[in-house]
């Protein structure tokens, strides 16, 4: 049996086996190149019948917060009748013509810190400020995508304010989940007052499927932080996939909630580009007058769509959202209707904030970039209105649009520029030969159809090349759809691109209210987690080990002589392949001992690669990404004598969407506490 170090112990026992032996670390070095101190056992994974394992309903009420890169909101659903789907209060503010179904991703907090508002409100009371004072308010937007840019993402992580000063990433998000669990709880309180304050609600945060560990632990910290569940109850809040969410719910969708842009004909003979079913529009429209319920039912089945496939067919979900697209590849398993993922989550920053990016860059050709720096640092409120009005310009935009857009152009930026550079605005538009793009005598940009394709054409150009790679793959052969969803999904402008793109390979799918379907599916995802039986490991993770040392076969700088026996150390061990598919409730399993009697806490480092042809963990590619950490109580030693060495046998589980761990004392069949760490390393 193989022995567990800790960092700087140098004493190594050898198994019976004498095949594995725990790497050691030099002395005051964790986490450099001996840093792995442990010697995993046999793995043995769990029997396949543990993967559908019941979830016990020991909540009342599924509370979902789809947390979006430019817009937030969320759902619930009581267990009592899952059928029902309640969407939160219409909120107030909002823009002319957009649905608010949701609130701006947006925190103001006070020059002190304190949090004032968020949401339209915040939004609002930002722009109300008078110039010189809102320099000293801190305004967020669009923060979330700083968690997926960050590659060295800790619980330090700072997040800058439009106003450029800087607030702790942690306490931001916590702050706006806060202000989410405080009007659902009214809500749910309103609507049942019988409802018990602790353990009633499962709590599920959406997050983008190609985050990494850290980032969906960054989530869960940030929920403890705010108060939505105790870290001693970590089983009450789920983290949902955004794709798989909305796989999920796509599930339930009949036949007059979807709308086909496909160039194929669909089954039932309608023609391309019309509706999937002619009671499509009404049934929208009833929808909308009959909003001020915003309760949705769902299917207690399957829908229409899911009906008519056939086991083992297969669709992609691209999630395209403000701050990314995601994409996912599943299966149908019939009879139970579950879902297979069967290619690792992909995709890339190009959201529809890369659209708000290149508006930024034409207005940094036209007025200069160091005025554009100064005009955010000095009128950051001003800068937020001009957003503001490109924003609901963008939701505008449609290829068919042959006439011009009108951009209002705050008149604090039209005085500022003027004080700046010494002429106006339209002479600043002259110099700039910028194409298709004209001064207003109204005081506004008025960008024709081909400048507002050209701020599109990048980021679409990405969605599209990504789809396109990923349909290209031996493994996601013979999709039979591609279901378009997420706020972006929303934009004439996507959906026309990835039609003509994809149309004449498989039907190309809109869920009705698509912005919603996320956050609609992240409510039947709390309801029942187990829906999604298979999923794909997003990298290869493992652990350090020491083995015999071959000659030939090992480099001699990998050679450890210890007590007359010669190891190679740093070898990677394998808990589980890149792309490799992991059920739900499999695990894999490793056992250790303790170095010493007596010790209290261990520490096993794990590391992750990109590839699955990794053989140290000093490979170019291979980095230490996390740890887990037992802690093991004192046992006693009747009279003192010596008994067998003490064996922790840790379980791992890669099939969720987070990876978790659970350990055991063999000897005396207690659970060890154990926890897996991304946030420290």
């Amino acid at each position: 049996m193989a022995t567990l170090l800790e960092p700087g112990v140098q004493s190594l026992r050898i198994g019976a086996d004498g095949e594995r032996s725990p790497t050691p670390s030099p002395p005051g070095s964790p986490g450099t190149r001996h840093s792995c101190s442990i010697a995993p056992l046999t793995p043995s994974p769990s029997p396949r019948n543990e993967a559908r394992a019941p979830w016990a309903a020991s909540f009342a009420v599924v509370v979902a917060i789809d947390f979006g890169t430019t817009s937030s909101g969320y759902a619930f659903s009581f267990a009592s009748d899952p059928e029902a789907i309640h969407m939160m209060r219409k909120w107030e503010g909002g823009d002319p013509g957009v649905a608010n179904q949701k609130t701006p991703t947006s925190l103001l907090l006070t020059p002190e810190g304190i949090f004032h508002s968020f949401g339209y409100t915040a939004r609002d009371y930002y722009h109300d400020l008078d110039p010189e004072e809102a320099r000293d308010w801190l305004y967020f937007e669009k923060f979330k995508m700083k968690i997926h840019s960050t590659s060295d993402l800790t619980m330090k992580t700072e997040l800058e304010a439009v106003n450029g000063k800087k607030v702790q990433a942690l306490e931001v998000f916590a702050h706006a989940l806060r202000f989410f669990k405080q009007h659902a709880v009214q809500e749910l309180r309103e609507q049942c007052p019988s409802l018990p304050e602790k353990d009633a609600v499962r709590w599920v945060i959406t997050v983008p499927a190609i985050w990494k560990q850290p980032a969906k632990q960054f989530m869960r910290e940030a929920a403890y932080k705010a108060g939505l569940v105790s870290p001693e109850s970590p089983e009450q809040l789920l983290i949902a996939l955004e794709p798989e969410a909305a796989s999920i719910y796509c599930r339930k969708l009949r036949l007059h909630q979807l709308m086909e842009l496909s160039c194929q004909p669909p089954a039932n003979g309608l023609a391309p580009e019309r509706a999937v079913d002619s009671s499509f529009r009404q049934a929208r429209e009833q929808l909308r007058r009959s909003r001020h319920s915003r309760t949705f039912l769902v299917e207690s089945g399957i829908g229409e769509l899911w009906a008519e496939m056939q086991a083992g067919d297969r669709y992609v979900v691209a999630d395209c959202g403000g701050g990314t697209v995601d994409l996912t590849v599943h299966q149908i398993e019939k009879p139970q209707g579950t879902l297979k993922e069967l290619y690792k989550a992909s995709g890339g920053p190009y959201g529809a904030v890369g659209v708000d990016l290149a508006f930024e860059r034409l207005l940094c050709r036209i007025f200069g970039d160091d005025f554009i720096g100064t005009f955010k640092a000095k009128r950051p409120a001003a800068w937020v209105d001009l957003t503001i009005a490109f924003e609901a310009r963008k939701r505008a935009a449609a290829p068919s649009r042959s006439n011009p857009l009108n951009i209002s152009l705050p008149f604090s930026f039209i005085d500022f520029y003027r004080k700046h550079r010494g002429h106006n605005v339209e002479t600043a538009l002259k110099k700039s030969n910028v194409n298709f793009v004209k001064w207003s005598s109204q005081g506004m940009l008025r960008m024709s159809s081909e400048a507002m394709s050209e701020l599109f054409q990048p980021t679409i150009s990405h969605i599209i090349q990504h789809i396109g790679e990923l349909l290209s793959k031996p493994e996601v052969q013979g999709i039979k759809f591609l279901f378009l969803v997420g706020g972006f999904a929303e934009s004439a402008m996507l959906q026309h691109a990835v039609q003509a793109a994809f149309g004449a390979a498989c039907r190309v799918i809109i869920p009705q209210d698509v912005g919603l379907t996320i956050l609609k599916g992240a409510v039947l995802f709390g309801l029942d987690p187990t829906i999604v039986r298979v999923r794909r490991s997003p990298l290869t993770y493992g652990v350090g080990v020491l083995n015999k040392f071959v000659e030939g076969k090992h480099p001699r700088e990998k050679l450890l002589v210890k007590e007359g026996k010669n190891w190679c150390t740093d070898i990677f061990e394998k808990f589980v392949s890149v792309d490799q598919s992991v059920a739900l409730g499999e695990v894999v399993q490793r056992s250790y001992c303790p170095a010493r009697a007596g010790q209290r806490k261990t520490i096993i480092n794990i590391y992750c690669c990109a590839t699955d042809d990794v053989v140290y963990i000093t490979d170019a590619g291979v980095r230490k990404c996390g740890t887990i950490s037992l802690e093991l109580d004192d046992v006693d030693e009747a009279g003192g004598a010596k008994r067998s060495r003490r064996e922790i046998r840790a379980s791992m589980q890669f099939g969720d969407t987070e990876i978790k761990v659970t350990a055991m004392d063999i000897r005396t069949s207690k659970t060890v506490r154990a926890t897996i760490d991304f946030l420290s390393n």
